[in-house]
């Protein structure tokens, strides 16, 4: 196996670091030596790539150039993340990806109730293993057909798609179920496992359902884990049922209070995805080390939060964004990195900051200079991750 490329890692258990600026990779891997974790070091959505200028090529070269220099010879994978078109699968194959995450969110909602789904489904039981007979109504059966059945004709599309073009060329699959307003329930999971099995999606490695409770951008899981515990544990019954396949959890960064849960739920069939928490990171040590510079990010970003917040689902006000104070030193790099306003006024604006002219080569020149900094809150920061996530 050349370690050098990205492979497919399988039903292991996976941790997703996603590197927005290229610089990311020593501390990723840093954290990641310690635990027992797949580690994926290039992971980033074509809206990601779009909002930061950067090309699919950009990001496996990043990976791979660091985890060279690292002399990392384990094998490590390449999310190509929130795929919604064939060409956007064009691209990140010809990169070099091996992963690929169908986003189908521009169809939910869009699905019908057929004669051939009453067919399948009415009248029949299914049994899960944990869970028992699960059995569809028409009302249930119709809520998940609309819900998700226009999405998954899409996936099979996509997952035909991404066959033909990898060709011989090993790949996985996630589906991505989990922008939508309602979580998925348990009898919606079991619907879209087997919908997923009759519209002969390849090699699925992992689905995303909406979970109960609020996974915002950056911050700590909100709501009631003890219900987040009994409907994790219903997903992963059904994940086992269909696939095997692993559940994946989106906007996986900084849910520490339910990490326990997770880890121990889940076991090897878990996935999590991390990306906007090691950018704050990479901000804390401009913070740390140039703090007239963050400064300015964190006016900048006052100014075009309003606009950017808009594609994310996080609870944090204008009102609140306006009556943070002005940054002047160390005092203040709690409010805006360790608080919820200052968190998502910082994450939700990284596309903003990351194609200004003025403050990205700056940023990076600074991350650069302090490398070692860099990569030591990296490792602290993911490292507290990856042991929660095991503790359970």
């Amino acid at each position: 196996m050349n370690t050098a490329l990205p492979v497919p890692l399988g039903l292991k258990k996976s941790f997703g670091f996603g590197d927005r600026l290229g610089l990311a990779t020593p501390g990723h891997f840093a954290a990641a030596r310690k635990f027992d974790f797949a580690p994926i070091f290039a992971q980033q959505s074509i809206r990601e790539m779009e909002r930061t200028r950067r090309k699919p090529e950009d990001v496996i070269k990043a990976a791979t150039e660091a985890l060279h220099e690292l002399g990392s010879n384990s094998a490590w994978g390449a999310d190509a993340d929130h795929l919604k078109l064939p060409e956007h699968v064009d691209r990140t194959a010809a990169a070099g990806f091996c992963f690929f995450t169908i986003d189908p969110s521009a169809h939910v909602g869009k699905g019908a109730l057929t004669s051939e789904l009453e067919s399948l489904y009415l009248g029949r039981k299914f049994e899960v293993p944990a869970l028992g007979m699960l059995q569809f109504d028409r009302r249930t059966l119709q809520g998940a057909a609309v819900k998700y059945g226009g999405s998954l004709e899409h996936v099979g599309v996509m997952g035909r798609h991404i066959a033909k073009v990898m060709d011989s060329r090993p790949f996985e699959i996630e589906v991505s179920v989990d922008e939508t307003d309602e979580p998925t329930s348990a009898l919606e999971h079991l619907f879209i496992g087997l919908e997923l099995r009759r519209h002969k999606v390849p090699n699925v490695v992992s689905v995303a359902p909406r979970f109960i409770g609020d996974f915002e951008k950056g911050i700590d899981y909100k709501g009631d884990l003890k219900k987040f515990e009994a409907s994790l544990r219903d997903h992963v019954a059904i994940a086992k049922h269909c696939g095997p396949y692993k559940i994946s959890v989106h906007s996986g960064s900084d849910k520490f209070a339910a990490y326990p849960i997770v880890g121990r739920v889940c076991g090897e069939l878990l996935h999590v995805k991390t990306a906007g928490t090691s950018y704050l990171e990479a901000l804390r040590v401009v913070a740390r080390t140039v703090p007239q510079l963050f400064a300015e990010i964190v006016e900048f970003c006052r100014s075009r939060f309003a606009t950017d917040r808009r594609s994310y689902h996080i609870s944090t006000s204008d009102a609140q964004v306006t009556a943070l104070p002005k940054f002047s030193g160390p005092k203040e790099e709690a409010v805006f990195l360790d608080e919820v306003p200052g968190r998502q006024l910082l994450h939700v604006t990284f596309g903003s900051v990351l194609t200004d002219p003025n403050l990205k080569p700056r940023i990076i020149e600074e991350l650069q200079r302090h490398a070692a900094l860099h990569e030591e809150l990296l490792d602290r920061h993911l490292t507290k991750h990856l042991a929660l996530l095991t503790k359970g």
